[in-house]
């Protein structure tokens, strides 16, 4: 017998679809999370505000370089500067999903791009190619937004509170350069993303003596640069 009253139910389900979508991908996000709150304890950045960056940055790749600039003392203008060049990729994000999002109110627009993750944005943009932005695919995109924030968030605390408990001798600094590696090797597939991974990383050997991590900043902005050039070229 058919469901009497079927819509109340579609936003609940979309909701669990996005939730079970990004389940496999929270499998590598919560380790992450942990290695973000230890660091940033070994940095000796108190607990609120190491905290706080999980809720209020919620970007885990500019938190582990934000984390790492505190450590080595930098400039706060410097350390803010290179948290936006690295994060401007979510303005790519937010122009790729605009038109799905665009007949919604501006409450659920603010909501769905503080949610904008790497990992959300992934799971979300194959469901609205597949679905479109009829059936409240809003919900989907929340389901996915909100698991991966309360994952982050979770794993993050952890982190912070066992990394008071890790001996010295466990030196985490390792952990950042090869978390970047396992997330960024398997979505170099277009020669532009190719291009922008090998000129940041020459880059960013070449400069590493420079001040105040610069270097990282150097990095990211030429590596931007070339990637753009080849994209344009194409």
């Amino acid at each position: 017998m058919p469901d009497e009253n079927p819509s109340p139910q579609i936003p609940r389900r979309q909701f669990w679809r996005g939730v079970q979508a990004i389940l496999p991908i929270l499998v590598g996000v919560f380790p992450f999370g942990m290695i973000y709150g230890a660091l940033a304890v070994k940095a000796d950045i108190p607990f609120f505000p190491a905290a706080s960056m999980s809720f209020i940055t919620f970007a885990g790749s500019s938190q582990f370089v934000a984390t790492q600039m505190v450590r080595q003392a930098a400039p706060v203008v410097i350390t803010v500067l290179t948290m936006f060049v690295i994060n401007l990729r979510h303005a790519l994000y937010s122009a790729s999903v605009a038109g799905y999002v665009r007949h919604l109110s501006p409450a659920w627009k603010l909501g769905l791009a503080y949610l904008l993750t790497d990992e959300a944005y992934a799971v979300t943009i194959s469901n609205y190619r597949q679905e479109g932005s009829q059936g409240n695919q809003q919900y989907f995109f929340l389901g996915a937004g909100l698991a991966l924030w309360l994952c982050w968030q979770i794993s993050t605390l952890l982190g912070i509170l066992l990394g008071a408990v890790i001996p010295e001798s466990w030196s985490l600094d390792f952990a950042l350069p090869l978390t970047f590696i396992a997330l960024i090797v398997p979505s170099l597939k277009e020669r532009a993303g190719i291009t922008a991974a090998l000129t940041s990383a020459v880059v960013g050997i070449l400069a590493y003596a420079m001040p105040f991590k610069l270097s990282i900043l150097t990095a990211a902005l030429l590596g931007i640069t070339a990637g753009l050039l080849v994209e344009k070229k194409r």
